[in-house]
């Protein structure tokens, strides 16, 4: 049983065990560029954080819908105008579906600006016959088979191109591109069904009558002043998986909520941080560094987990049961929603946590094609969501 009074420090995770880690050749190099990050700016504001806290608040007490999506892993080569402008019309599109047909507002997160970093199962592959280091993530290694030693200017890398991202995707928010009077402007290229394409349509064409009407009767907002009609939130998340990487963004700064401007911590480049399913231990590193910032964290639930195991997980991360601070990401796999998922819920709730939950339907439905690509069959990702 941890001990949830022992001091923490961003640093405190690494007298514990470990998962994940990875190992550099040269040491000293990777407290060169640590020190760089820790020096450059934060990437988000606890401003920021604290208003996706009291978003978060509202979904896990039923009054708001969270829809998380993105990269599984993100590469460098994404931080570019197309595949940016392509994440967030689809995360706009269905969050306006989700609106209009359920009647619900939405949290919109996306895993982007950070999601650099790829657990792993083994850290060696086999390729053409001989063994190499696995594929860790862009702020890790290559993908190249020939570029698989780990290189510390990649987490200097991550930093920039996160940092990029951000600044185009608040840029295009801040000019219109989330403005609900031009849905149609997010188009449905993507879409191969044409009777989808229509049913969207039809959403849009009532939308806008909806919108006319409003603006006729001058219920619309004053030209010139941003409201929810013109913009959106967007908020950012990723696996806090390489904890050196994440100290370095762990920032002292005074709270907004708080009316004395006390100083608290924040892991300023992202909003949101989850732990996975490998690294969840509740002794271990990741746990220990989760527990000690402001920032909402997620933590990846799926069969291995016991749920004896979720009440103390729970208290270790979240001790004061704030609500809506944890997230659990449920990822069982088609065939084992019923099996797992009613005795994870009985025991958060005789825990007295109350958290959001958020079905992954991708991870734990993987299957591996004949040409050994892996892909997931989409009545198995209909059927977990």
């Amino acid at each position: 049983m941890a001990n949830h009074s022992e001091p923490w420090s961003p640093s405190s995770w690494q007298s514990k065990p470990i998962k994940q880690d990875v190992t550099y050749d040269d040491e000293a190099h990777v407290e060169r560029v640590l020190q760089k990050v820790a020096h450059l700016p934060p990437l988000v504001t606890p401003a920021e954080i604290m208003k996706l806290r009291e978003q978060l608040k509202e979904v896990a007490l039923g009054n708001s819908f969270l829809l998380q999506g993105g990269d599984c892993a993100e590469l460098f080569e994404y931080c570019s105008q197309d595949p940016i402008e392509s994440k967030l019309k689809v995360l706009l599109q269905m969050s306006l579906v989700l609106t209009w047909g359920a009647r619900t507002s939405v949290v919109r997160m996306a895993r982007m600006a950070g999601q650099y970093a790829k657990p792993r199962s083994k850290l060696t592959e086999m390729y053409e016959g001989r063994e190499i280091l696995s594929f860790r993530g862009d702020n890790v290694n290559g993908f190249d088979p020939n570029d698989r030693k780990p290189d510390p200017e990649r987490l200097l890398g991550a930093y920039f191109h996160s940092a990029s991202t951000l600044n185009y995707v608040r840029a295009i928010l801040s000019s219109g591109f989330a403005d609900l009077h031009r849905p149609s402007s997010w188009n449905l290229d993507h879409v191969r069904s044409s009777p989808l394409r229509q049913e969207y349509q039809t959403i849009v064409d009532r939308l806008l009558e909806s919108l006319d009407f409003m603006r006729t009767i001058g219920a619309d907002s004053p030209q010139g002043i941003p409201s929810s009609l013109n913009t959106v939130d967007i908020f950012m998340s990723h696996e806090g998986l390489l904890l050196e990487y994440e100290q370095s963004l762990t920032r002292h700064l005074p709270s907004p909520t708080d009316p004395k401007g006390e100083r608290k911590w924040y892991n300023t480049g992202a909003h949101f941080l989850w732990i996975g399913d490998r690294t969840r231990q509740p002794d271990g590193a990741h746990v220990e560094y989760m527990r000690g910032i402001e920032n909402p964290i997620g933590v990846k639930v799926g069969p291995t987990t016991k749920p004896e195991d979720l009440p103390e997980l729970l208290n270790r991360i979240d001790p004061k049961k704030e609500i809506g601070k944890i997230t659990l990401i449920t990822r069982y796999g088609a065939g084992n929603v019923e099996k797992y998922l009613p005795a994870h819920i009985e025991a958060v709730k005789e825990s007295g946590h109350v958290v959001v939950w958020v079905c992954d339907p991708m991870h734990g439905n993987a299957k591996v094609a004949p040409s050994g690509v892996r892909t997931r069959h989409f009545a198995d990702i209909i059927t977990v969501g």
